[in-house]
């Protein structure tokens, strides 16, 4: 049983009460919502004669089923507008602050929350989508949940829940440069399997984890879900909290700086105990890339797709159904693989240091011929910023085409699909079958730099070779 770690001190901080079944009543100190997973749960509340408990601390913004060619109302797809103007209504009735189109703070739920301060360490955060586990990178317990948890958290503001066992991943050394949070976190998946994290929260920690900067944990605790962990965490530090000072929901003057020492008391301490411990050594990961159905189906840039035989025996049965779906013989260098459609975005990938890694790649090159290519912004303060520094512009000059904020191709709840049997290469988080929008559409998940890369040669390269022939006498590294 895990003793002084962060997760245990949260846990401690917002348990309610025990309940008969053996649950713990944990309160929610900030429910997120959006348009997918909300209008049952109003609607079931509405059935039971019963309200929102705590507007204040619940948030709303819209991202799955936005377009991103064209934001303007209504959606051709009447669906979404319907999902939309059902957020609108319920927010209004019930006081909710959304953050909707045009606003200035809309984009992807996972995004606006810790731009705009809302995520702070220390807290329970809820939302009704897996990738909640991104706000983990502040030193936050956080959860996603189904809809009928979020008709729970919006007519009490907590929630019944089974307490997790801890795992520290300790991270040695430090990442090589081309390789990213991204590579980090696939490799930590592949390495230890989709379901070693089940019944785990995972904290990550080591010299290359504090070296990362608050976008790169955020990525990293994004898909700590996609390891079967229902959390994932790291302890807050300097890093976090100039991430965090002067954002709009952040405290300020004394309020900060007592703040801070609160903050900094809630890391695990020296002496804390984990239920596991794994460790690994930042320099030895290179560039990586899933190949098959699952994000735990992924190899170094250098190797190939392995072979039954060098998979354990309870790895072959979807090996194989990995081998038929995704067209690839066991073997197979992953380098060189053709690619037909480059996405850079997502609640992974879709922050200011993931435009800068790619535009970084694309300056000065062009999408090969025949590829589509296109980059989706977080939210709107991405957006921005970005604009700001004419990555747009770059990007476009490079033949990608530039786009609204919102999920996009992640999961293709909108207008951004694959189609018929497109292979993607892609930024996000998910390469199950169909989940971006083709029931035949083939993905590899990769960083954002690695998807420029892709675009720019056509199929799976080695974004370091890139890097090598900026650095050539007589060219310039950006």
């Amino acid at each position: 049983m895990s003793v002084g770690t962060l997760y245990d001190k949260v846990w401690e901080l917002h348990r309610v009460a025990e309940l008969p079944g053996g649950s713990t009543q944990l309160f929610v100190g900030l429910h997120l919502i959006h348009e997918v997973t909300s209008p049952q749960a109003f609607s079931a509340l509405e059935d039971k004669g019963l309200s929102v408990r705590c507007p204040e601390r619940t948030v709303a913004t819209v991202d799955h089923i936005v377009p991103t060619i064209t934001q303007s109302r209504p959606f051709a797809d009447p669906l979404a507008e319907e999902m939309l103007s059902t957020l609108e209504s319920n927010c209004a009735k019930y006081g909710i602050t959304l953050h909707g189109l045009g606003s200035g703070r809309q984009g992807i739920v996972h995004v606006i929350a810790p731009e705009l301060g809302l995520t702070q360490p220390g807290m329970t955060v809820a939302c009704g989508d897996s990738h909640t586990s991104t706000h983990g990178a502040f030193g936050a317990i956080a959860f996603g949940i189904g809809t009928s948890q979020v008709r729970d958290v919006l007519a009490s503001q907590s929630l019944a829940m089974n307490k997790l066992k801890v795992r520290r991943i300790w991270v040695d050394g430090e990442l090589s440069e081309g390789v990213s949070a991204k590579d980090l976190i696939l490799h930590v998946i592949h390495s230890l399997g989709v379901k070693a994290g089940v019944g785990y929260a995972h904290e990550f920690a080591g010299p290359a984890i504090e070296a990362l900067s608050m976008e790169e944990r955020m990525t990293l605790c994004n898909m700590a879900i996609e390891g079967g962990a229902r959390c994932g965490y790291v302890n807050p530090d300097a890093v976090t909290f100039a991430y965090l000072k002067g954002s709009l929901h952040a405290p300020s003057g004394e309020a900060w700086q007592r703040a801070v020492a609160w903050w900094r008391s809630l890391a695990s301490d020296a002496s804390a105990v984990f239920d596991d411990e794994v460790r690994f050594d930042a320099a030895s990961i290179a560039p990586t890339v899933t190949w098959g159905i699952t994000p735990g189906q992924g190899v170094s840039v250098e190797e190939r797709v392995p072979t039954l035989e060098s998979l354990e025996p309870s790895e072959r049965p979807i090996a194989e159904e990995a081998y038929r779906y995704m067209d690839l013989a066991p073997g197979t260098a992953i380098a060189g693989v053709p690619v037909d459609v480059c996405f850079i975005g997502s609640c992974t990938n879709g922050r200011l240091s993931d435009l800068q890694s790619a535009a970084a790649i694309a300056r000065g090159r062009h999408v090969a011929a025949g590829i589509k290519a296109f980059v989706v912004p977080g939210s709107e303060q991405v957006a921005r910023a970005a604009e700001a520094e004419g990555l747009d512009g770059l990007f476009r000059e490079a033949g990608f085409e530039w786009r609204e904020p919102g999920c996009s191709m992640c999961l293709a709840m909108n207008p951004d699909r694959l189609q018929g049997r497109q292979i993607s290469a892609s930024s996000s988080n998910r390469n199950f079958k169909g989940r971006q929008g083709s029931a035949t559409g083939r993905t590899l998940l990769m960083s954002p730099a690695m998807v420029a890369a892709a675009a720019i040669t056509g199929q799976v390269t080695d974004v370091r070779t890139l890097l090598r022939k900026d650095l050539s006498p007589g060219l310039s590294k950006h």
